[in-house]
Order: structure tokens, then C-alpha cells, then sequence
């Protein structure tokens, strides 16, 4: 069998609704040479038999118990026989041109260990909204990915094989298995991988220019999440403290404020004010910077989170459609 250029990750857990669409817009790539593994990671719901109706010689299924995402991306980086690999979440969408220009960029520089581009955001019917990722491109070093996270979402990059060879590890209490994501975050699996790419291994970042990626935000929630996914990501910043010590020292303030910023934009769109406000005030406690260095979206964010906790509920929500557009209900990607 030919080795393809490129290996597509797609974990699948409970996507009925939106797995077809993902699949769909992998096998229509205008860059071929490529093969989908399709990650069974355990769900409930029809999304398989979905992927299984789908006939393409370019896909193979890899069938797991239930490990989350982290596990299911190690299941399928481990399977993967591309000189690159490129993740793709089952809910999102990529644009038909992305594995070609990553190919490209990558084929360009041996330098580059990881590319990436920026993202559209879509809502649960795939309707643009009015906000987007529009990342750092060059020039990334390891403080932009602890503070800012360029790389922006898991649907968004492409990896070269033999930077993941450097990073791999046994699994803890599983040796036999071999991972690149750490299985033991069930949130912030991506940044902590980046992070530690990019301070302990000295990988190279580098984003090409567009919106290559449909990453989607679905309406719900709970203010909890948001706490866990805090909790989450001081312990990448734990770890990466026993490797990177002078870069947490030196940056981890100011990362903290930068994501208890992009928290407080998340529980305005949860519709929580009073979270909202607190946690802009404990950004503002942890880096008062962030007023000088970001002066107009600290205060655009500073803004909603009071119109949050201030305006009546559907005032609130005319609000953020006006905004947003399609659907609603999301805040901008970087921190």
C-alpha cells in the first residue's frame, strides 16, 4: 500500500449530527494524497455506522474504549503512516484547499515543525458567524504559545511525523501504549502539547495566511466547564513549570490574565454575568498590563461582562445575535 503524504486524526465520539459534514470536507480536499483515520472512541449515538456508510479507500477505523479525546488522537497518531499529521474534531470543517497549502508551507521549510492557519467560526448549522481566529503567523516563540496559543484550535494544525517521534512518551500505566498527548487532560490536551513542543523540544510554529478552518461553537453549556477548563490549564502551566521554569516565571502571569480573559468572554456567552465579571477582575488583578497592552479588547471584554451582569436576559441575547451574527452565542478565539 502507498504511503500517503499526509495522515488526517479524526476522533468520533456522539457526532451524529455533525461527523458526515467533517468526513465530507477531508475527501473533498484538493490535496489527495492523504489517509482518514477515523478514531472510534466508545460512543453511544449513530456517528459510526455514519463514518462506516462511507465508502473511500482513503479511511481506516481504529476501534478504542472510551480514553477522551487526548486518547483517541494518541490511537490515531499511533496508527498514522504520513510524514505529516493533521488533526481534524469531528464537529468542525475544514476548507477545501488546507491540507494543500499546509503540504506546501511544510514541504517549503524543513524548519517547520508545526503549521497552522487561522479559523472561521460557525455555529450547530454551520452558519459563519461574525468572529474568528485570526492568529500570529511568524515569529512564534514559546511565550506567544504560553500566553496566546496561535495553533487557536485542535482542527487547526499540521504536524511533521518526526517532531511527534521527538515528543512521544509510555503511556504511565500502560506502557506498551505510546502517546503525544498527555491522556491525563481532559481539557487543554492541545496548549499542553504545544507548550511543551515548543519549550522542551525547541519545535518550530509558523501559520500561512486564510481562514482554513470551520471550527464550531454549539449553543449550552455550564459556567462549571469553565472552571474546569481553568483548573485544566494551571496544570499545563504546573507542568511546564518542571521543564520551562524561567518562561513560567517570566510569562505566566500575564498567560493567566490572558485566559481568565478569554474565560470571562466565554461565560458571557453562557449569559453568566456575575462569572463573567469576576473572572475579568482576577485578570485584571493577575497582569494589570493587559489595559496597556490590549487596551481596546480588554475593554470591549470589560464591557460585556457588564452588560452580562447588568442588562435583562433578552436584551442581553439581541445583544450578542446583533454581534455575532447567524446563531450567536460565541466570543472570539484568542485570548
Amino acid at each position: 500500500m502507498k504511503t500517503p503524504a499526509i495522515t488526517v486524526v479524526m476522533p468520533v465520539y456522539n457526532v451524529e449530527k455533525y461527523v458526515a459534514e467533517a468526513i465530507g470536507s477531508v475527501l473533498h480536499q484538493t490535496f489527495t494524497d492523504f489517509e482518514l483515520i477515523i478514531v472510534d472512541d466508545g460512543g453511544q449515538d449513530q456517528s459510526m455506522a455514519i463514518c462506516r456508510a462511507i465508502a473511500d479507500p482513503r479511511i481506516r477505523i481504529v476501534a478504542q474504549a472510551n480514553r477522551g479525546l487526548a486518547g483517541a488522537r494518541n490511537s490515531g497518531i499511533a496508527a498514522a503512516r504520513g510524514r505529516y499529521v493533521a488533526l481534524l474534531d469531528a464537529d468542525d470543517v475544514w476548507h477545501a484547499s488546507k491540507l494543500m497549502m499546509h503540504f506546501i508551507h511544510l514541504e517549503a521549510d524543513p524548519e517547520v515543525d508545526v503549521s497552522f492557519a487561522g479559523s472561521r467560526f460557525i455555529d450547530e448549522n454551520s452558519r459563519p458567524l461574525k468572529v474568528a481566529m485570526r492568529p500570529r503567523l511568524a515569529g512564534v516563540t514559546s511565550a506567544h504559545i504560553l500566553q496566546r496559543n496561535p495553533v487557536g484550535n485542535g482542527s487547526a494544525a499540521v504536524i511533521r511525523k518526526s517532531m511527534l517521534d521527538q515528543v512521544v512518551f509510555p503511556h504511565p500505566e500502560a506502557p506498551e501504549r505510546s502517546c503525544w498527548f498527555d491522556e491525563t487532560f481532559r481539557q487543554s490536551e492541545d496548549i499542553e502539547l504545544w507548550l511543551r513542543m515548543a519549550a522542551r523540544h525547541g519545535a518550530r510554529f509558523e501559520g500561512i495566511s486564510g481562514l482554513l478552518t470551520d471550527y464550531r461553537i454549539t449553543a449550552g453549556g455550564l459556567s462549571a466547564n469553565i472552571a474546569r477548563q481553568f483548573e485544566s490549564w494551571e496544570r499545563v502551566i504546573d507542568k511546564a513549570r518542571a521543564y520551562a521554569p524561567m518562561l513560567v516565571r517570566r510569562y505566566g502571569q500575564a498567560a493567566r490574565a490572558y485566559q481568565l480573559r478569554y474565560l470571562a468572554r466565554r461565560a458571557v456567552q453562557l449569559g453568566d454575568g456575575p462569572f463573567a465579571v469576576s473572572l475579568m477582575w482576577e485578570a485584571l488583578r493577575a497582569y494589570p498590563a493587559i489595559l496597556m497592552k490590549e487596551p481596546a479588547k480588554t475593554l470591549v471584554t470589560v464591557a460585556a461582562t457588564l452588560a452580562a451582569r447588568l442588562l435583562p436576559h433578552r436584551y442581553f441575547s439581541a445583544l450578542m445575535r446583533r454581534q455575532l451574527g447567524a446563531g450567536g452565542g460565541a466570543g472570539a478565539g484568542a485570548a
